[in-house]
């Protein structure tokens, strides 16, 4: 018996913003891909938190999953079971990340492909691709990525927005722009599937969306080469994913995620991300009711962090013992550091001050939210200990919810938002927050609307 898996390499864990039904592994030993592999769902994502690691680690990460991967597939086909799968690198919309050390990991592993591709555009999140330029759309205005503040990250800065030039700067002149394939919107809806059956070679791609139809489109085609025989990688944000596995509607509307609240509790929010969308968004939160704002300052660490440890739990325990849902948050002043290193040592520093908060959290909080990528991965591989979560659906456009299994030996059935940190708008923490938070009662004579 042969089928087909779609495996996804997440390089923070926010690429299931878009399915729902699937498991999410921050483990990655043979077992465990293993049992993904047998898994209902069409599809798996392996956390891997590359993005938060340097260039090296990372090789050294993606080379153990592919490994491990490969081995579990081999197991598999001598029991009689052959799964072909579609490799995805997952990463994010506005192209920070190893690229590409991770997919030509993938390629030496896995390999060989006939392509790879890079299909950035996530509809949801407001990132589109159009004549090869990757735009980021602000106040439905597109704005070329390479002028928005993603591009002057300090470690995955970038100066090009047209994407074979992209991949050019990024391979350092090995894939010269001219040589990468590109698929235009007239491409993608007029059909390619004589274009992909005619790649080989690892050939670099770059393809045009600005629409879920249009993700949706290549996706058919893209499956139709694959069931032919042809072997691709796609280097992608999370719209293609969900265009790939062509999943039925989520089973619980977003609006009516508070059933999974545990018994009506105030939750908590925990605020890692530092981009300024976040911090605005940070701020439309505090502005709510039954919100207890809960600051870190991490300049602290690591001289103080017992005190500021004894410090933050105190007061997380007194908001929740007075119902009020406690938002902790790093200070938002940018700090600065001697070079990129010691900037990640300290980050992972900051990370496992807040696993201990989360260790620490009243044992019957109704829900937690988790804003920023890498912070969401900590939350979940040790924060939480998860060894595998199964996706609930999407609270918001971009932000999953997964819930903690019920034999959590603290967090039983505990529902837990999975925000990104470059996702929604300065409203979208606030909306969150009150999907799952216990409704406020009406003043006497004021109706619900």
């Amino acid at each position: 018996m042969s089928g087909t898996k779609i495996v996804v390499l997440d390089d923070d864990p926010t690429g299931s913003q878009t399915v729902h039904g699937c498991l999410l592994l921050t483990r990655w030993d043979v077992e465990t891909l293993h049992e993904a592999l047998l898994d209902e769902s069409p599809l798996f994502f392996v956390l891997t938190n590359t993005r938060g690691m340097d260039a090296m680690r990372a090789e050294m990460i993606t080379r153990e999953v592919c490994r491990n991967l490969k081995g579990a597939l081999e197991t598999l086909a001598r029991s009689g079971r052959v799964i072909d799968p579609i490799m995805i690198s997952r990463s994010d919309s506005t192209l920070r990340g190893h690229y590409p050390v991770e997919t030509d990991v993938i390629a030496g592993e896995l390999g060989p492909f006939d392509a790879h591709f890079l299909i950035p555009a996530f509809i949801e999140g407001g990132r589109v691709t159009r004549d090869s330029v990757h735009y980021l759309l602000v106040d439905n205005e597109p704005v070329p990525v390479n002028e928005t503040e993603f591009a002057r990250d300090s470690v995955f800065g970038y100066t090009h927005a047209f994407l074979p030039d992209y991949v050019e700067e990024k391979t350092r002149g090995r894939i010269r722009a001219g040589q990468v394939e590109r698929f235009s919107l007239a491409d993608v809806r007029g059909g390619c599937l004589a274009r992909l059956l005619a790649l080989s070679g690892n050939v670099a791609c770059v393809v045009d969306a600005e629409s879920q139809s249009d993700l949706e489109a290549f996706a058919r085609d893209l499956k139709a080469a694959a069931a032919q025989g042809k072997r691709f990688l796609c280097r992608s944000a999370a719209g293609i994913v969900s265009a790939l596995a062509a999943l039925p509607p989520q089973p619980v509307a977003a609006g009516e995620m508070r059933r999974y609240v545990r018994g009506g509790q105030p939750g908590a929010v925990l605020v890692g991300s530092h981009v300024d969308r976040t911090t605005r968004q940070l701020q439309q939160l505090l502005q709510e009711p039954d919100v207890a704002p809960v600051e870190v300052d991490v300049a602290g660490l690591p001289y103080q962090a017992q005190e500021l440890r004894e410090r933050v739990l105190g007061r997380i325990a007194a908001a929740h013992a007075r119902g009020a849902t406690a938002v902790i948050f790093t200070s938002r002043r940018e700090l600065t550091f001697a070079d990129e290193q010691t900037r990640l040592a300290f980050g992972e520093q900051v990370s496992a001050f807040l696993m201990q908060i989360v260790h620490h959290l009243p044992a019957d909080i109704g829900f937690l939210i988790s804003k920023g990528g890498i912070t969401s991965n900590d939350v979940l591989s040790q924060g939480l200990s998860l060894r595998t979560a199964r996706v609930l659906g999407q609270i918001l456009p971009g932000c999953s919810v997964v819930r903690c299994p019920g034999d959590h030996p603290q967090f039983p059935d505990l529902p837990v938002v999975i925000f990104p940190g470059n996702v929604g708008d300065d409203n979208a923490l606030a909306t969150v927050y009150r999907r799952l938070a216990k409704p406020v009662p009406a003043r006497p004579g004021q109706g619900h609307g």
